[in-house]
């Protein structure tokens, strides 16, 4: 403990250490003067002025108040709307002001800001100058003639100067535009024009000597100079705090060296200009909350990066305290679940900084809501995985799992003692082929066990060509056979095991489940019902395993992914005594099932909803990994899927119906058996229907980033799934090697086959959310049905197509901007279709020559021959023939 305590220290001590390294710190030129000219808008919040921000007279004074601090005069766009009232109030701070007129299409809107821009200018001292129009050319609202005829209109009312605002080029590209007003007013911002942060301020002031020659004589003025503090990189030019303090004061250094007359947008923060891309909210100086962003002198830091720090090292710590009650935790793997924690700690200070650092309109923050709330599981199901990786890597060797050391210790013990508690084998079957349930009987009346009887319960299957052989087949093993064939059976395979108890030996101790096509080992019963004289053993369970994967390819990475569940989940869960029943190589104490209620037919997992009932009531439960059975696997793909929808439906209904037996005190499991199946639960259910989702949602979000500009956080939400996504390949990959004895192709193969079965688990709950009792499938195995005729992944591959058509779409319309954020957000995209993809690899490899492994094996032959790596044999020669040959000749 004292280890793992003092891991946790140095864990958090490297964080906290981490926070102080990379704690940016940046050094730009100190500007201590005022500002010659600041853009102002009185608008706050995200309603656009053209609809209900109208701002009020409080405001704009509190606003000026601030700004007369920090500049001595302002720029206004807009004449109308409740601007109006600007020029008066800043005259009682001494503010300056240029007006301006906003002109578009729209002309009686036209006149009435050229009314108002001429009446202020008349009534106003302090106003200097009026701009008719701003980028009205660029945004192509208006021909030059008329914007032309707009800035004589004015000029002829008024005694200041009259200009209008437009992009640098488009006065270097039109000098009657530059002939007709008083003074150049250009816009310079190079972030638009894919100009990095170092290079804005060169490019500033080389543009501004570009106009100074074209129009010499003429008063050039930079009536637009900024850089964004938040948003999304246009290809080369990357938004940022940091960038845009830099490059900022270099700007006005540089300005105030050279005598350059210069405004900078803008004052404060706007977030109702969401529509102009991801930086349009913020290229203020202050933030909406007319607090700097950044100073003016000093060095430039980020003045809430302790604040961060703490948030992320109280989360990480949080985080961390589990790792305390981990029984017999090693250092190292304490050192991977620490880590873990706090990467989880500097996730959500993220968040934080993000949330106090952006705005949001209502789609926004609904968007970011539910990509948030949505990944906290998601996060949840990664720290397991790597809590699961730390265990078996580098925690402690199971210590109650039955080994074959371990079942032959408690075997002698039996042995000495002539304790044979008499063993009831129930085997319920539907329909299932004779041949098949034959082999079963006899692997039975192999069993080397002296004590036992085995019940066959044939149920529903009224064609005696089913159940006639097996009857015989009964009476020709002997009496240790009791054979039922019932009819109209109700509560599915739950219903005929409560026949089979009906006639079970009243002195049997404990009852044995195998399904009707599992052929046991003799040693079944010898090795494992001596785990039962520990009177406090419920329940006992063997792994499944197939004798037919060598059937096909497909069949062959099919029992690769059975294997990973049997070999890692299942040991690690038999740690703390919380293991899945299957209702087959299943060992139960009769008193036990008893206690528990008996078999229940309310659910389609009849196995695993008893074998919780009976930890519930305090019994312990044993694992082996050792292979004492071996069935069949499903005849097709269709049949596997069916399956796994059965146990991720019937898993769904006993959450529903057992959720309240986990609450405190409602029943005698332990912490770690609720905490075990509640993450089970969520790692399997909760993961792939969050994957499903979350790749639906994003296919949904898609238009939106294409034709909105509105992306996803990175940091936030798309890196997070990449992350886990990583975790889930490392935890697969790694597990299997540590535990499953299979080859890399094979287990390859299995997570294919893993990740397949996505959206059949995802449709399994939808279907538990919907509907309470769905009837139950029986599996089709040992050739009982064919392979469909219809494609076995329509709806995987319609998504995954999708998936990938939304990722050339975003790359497409990504092109001219190229960014980042979007082109990852692609890549999670691609990511999220893979499991649906390889449901659409499976269904085709089904159906296809290359799921045979003849095929393989002389394509291989060929290719060998081919390349030259084998030689081509050649046909026998008739020696005999040749010479008869050569003497006609």
């Amino acid at each position: 403990m004292r280890a793992v305590v003092a891991v946790l220290f140095f864990v958090t001590a490297v964080h906290a250490g981490l926070w102080g390294i990379l704690r940016e710190k940046q050094d730009a030129p100190d500007f201590k003067g005022m500002i010659p000219s600041l853009s102002y808008a009185p608008f706050e919040g995200t309603a656009h002025p053209d609809v209900d921000n109208i701002p009020t007279v409080e405001k704009i004074r509190a606003d000026l108040k601030k700004l007369s601090t920090i500049t001595r005069a302002i720029r206004l766009y807009s004449s109308t709307g409740g601007v109006e009232m600007v020029p008066a109030i800043a005259n009682e701070f001494g503010l300056k002001v240029t007006v301006g007129a906003w002109i578009d299409k729209n002309a009686d809107r036209n006149e009435r800001e050229i009314a108002s821009a001429v009446d202020l200018a008349k009534k106003n001292p302090n106003v200097i100058g009026i701009v008719v129009g701003n980028e009205t050319l660029y945004r192509d609202e208006l021909k030059i003639d008329d914007l032309v005829e707009y800035i004589r209109r004015v000029k002829r009312q008024v005694s200041v100067p009259v200009t209008t605002g437009e992009i640098w080029n488009i006065w270097r590209d039109n000098p009657q535009l530059a002939s007709s007003v008083d003074f150049i007013a250009a816009h310079i911002l190079p972030y638009w024009e894919n100009f990095t942060d170092t290079q804005a301020v060169d490019q500033a002031v080389h543009l501004y000597g570009v106009l100074r020659e074209t129009f010499p004589g003429k008063r050039i003025v930079i009536a637009e100079f900024g850089w964004p503090s938040e948003g999304y990189n246009l290809r080369n030019a990357i938004p940022g705090p940091f960038k845009q303090a830099v490059v900022l004061r270099n700007f006005v250094t540089r300005a105030e060296a050279i005598g350059m007359d210069y405004n900078i947008v803008e004052a404060i923060d706007q977030p109702w200009k969401f529509f102009e891309g991801g930086v349009g909210p913020y290229w203020g100086v202050l933030n909406a909350s007319r607090e700097p962003k950044f100073p003016w002198t000093g060095p430039v830091v980020n003045p809430e990066h302790w604040k961060n720090a703490g948030i992320a090292l109280l989360v990480g710590i949080l985080l961390s305290l589990p790792i305390l009650q981990i029984v017999g935790a090693t250092a190292i793997q304490a050192l991977v679940l620490s880590t873990a924690a706090n990467a989880v700690g500097a996730w959500a200070a993220t968040i934080f900084a993000y949330q106090q650092t952006h705005y949001f309109v209502w789609g926004s923050a609904f968007a970011l809501t539910l990509g948030c709330i949505l990944l906290i599981p998601l996060i949840l199901i990664a720290l397991a995985r790597i809590e699961e990786i730390a265990a078996i890597a580098f925690g402690q060797k199971p210590l109650r799992l039955l080994t074959a050391e371990r079942s032959a210790t408690l075997r002698a013990a039996a042995d000495a003692e002539r304790k044979y508690p008499k063993v009831s084998i129930h085997i319920p079957a539907y329909r299932e082929q004779p041949d098949m349930l034959k082999l079963t009987l006899d692997a039975v009346a192999r069993l080397d066990y002296p004590n036992f009887e085995c019940v066959v319960i044939i149920n529903n299957t009224p064609d005696p060509a089913y159940w006639q052989p097996i009857q015989d087949h009964c009476r020709t093993l002997g009496e240790r056979f009791i054979f039922i064939n019932a009819e109209k059976v109700e509560g599915f395979k739950a219903g005929a095991l409560r026949i089979a108890m009906d006639r079970t030996a009243a002195d049997a101790e404990v009852i044995g489940i195998i399904d009707a096509d599992y052929v046991v080992e003799p040693n079944w019963l010898k090795d494992l019902v001596p785990a039962f004289n520990d009177p406090r053993v419920g329940l006992v369970q063997a792994p499944q395993d197939h004798r037919d994967g060598d059937r096909s390819l497909m069949h062959y990475i099919m029992n690769g992914e059975y294997a990973g569940f049997f070999d890692i989940g299942m040991v690690q869960r038999n740690e703390t005594n919380s293991i899945i029943v299957h209702g087959t190589m299943c060992l139960i104490r009769r008193s036990a099932m008893d206690m528990a209620g008996g078999w229940a037919g309310d659910t389609i997992c009849e196995d695993s909803d008893l074998g919780l009932a009976i930890m519930q009531h305090g019994w312990l439960t044993h694992y082996t990994k050792e292979r004492y059975g071996y069935g069949v696997l499903p005849d097709t793909y269709e049949a596997f899927k069916k399956q796994r929808h059965r146990w991720a439906y019937g898993g769904f209904q006993i959450i529903k119906k057992h959720w309240r037996r986990f609450l405190p005190g409602a029943s005698r499991m332990t912490q770690d058996q609720k905490r075990e199946f509640g993450i089970g639960w969520l790692n399997w259910l909760g993961a792939e229907s969050l994957g499903v989702v979350v790749a639906i949602l994003n296919i949904i979000w898609v238009p939106i980033i294409a034709f909105a500009d509105i992306a996803i956080p990175d940091k936030i939400l798309t890196l997070p799934i990449i992350a886990s996504f990583v975790i889930s390949l490392a935890h697969f990959i790694v597990l299997y090697r540590l535990r499953v004895k299979i080859g890399l192709w094979q287990m390859l193969g299995a997570m294919i086959t893993a990740m397949s079965v996505q959206w059949t688990v995802s449709r399994a709950v939808a279907d538990g959310l919907i509907k309470d009792h769905l009837p139950f499938t029986v599996t089709s195995k040992g050739g009982k049905s064919s392979m469909s005729i219809e494609f076995q992944a329509f709806w995987e591959a319609v998504i995954g197509v999708l998936l990938l058509i939304s990722c050339g779409v975003l790359v497409f319309s990504n092109n001219s901007k190229q960014v980042t954020e979007i082109y990852i957000f692609a890549g999670v995209l691609v990511l999220q279709s893979l499991p649906f993809l390889s449901a659409v690899m499976i269904a085709i490899l089904e159906n296809s020559r290359a799921n045979d492994f003849q095929w393989w094996r002389n394509t291989t032959v060929r290719t060998a021959e081919l390349i030259g790596l084998r030689p081509v044999a050649m046909p026998p020669i008739d020696m005999s023939r040749s010479e008869a040959q050569r003497e006609a000749s």
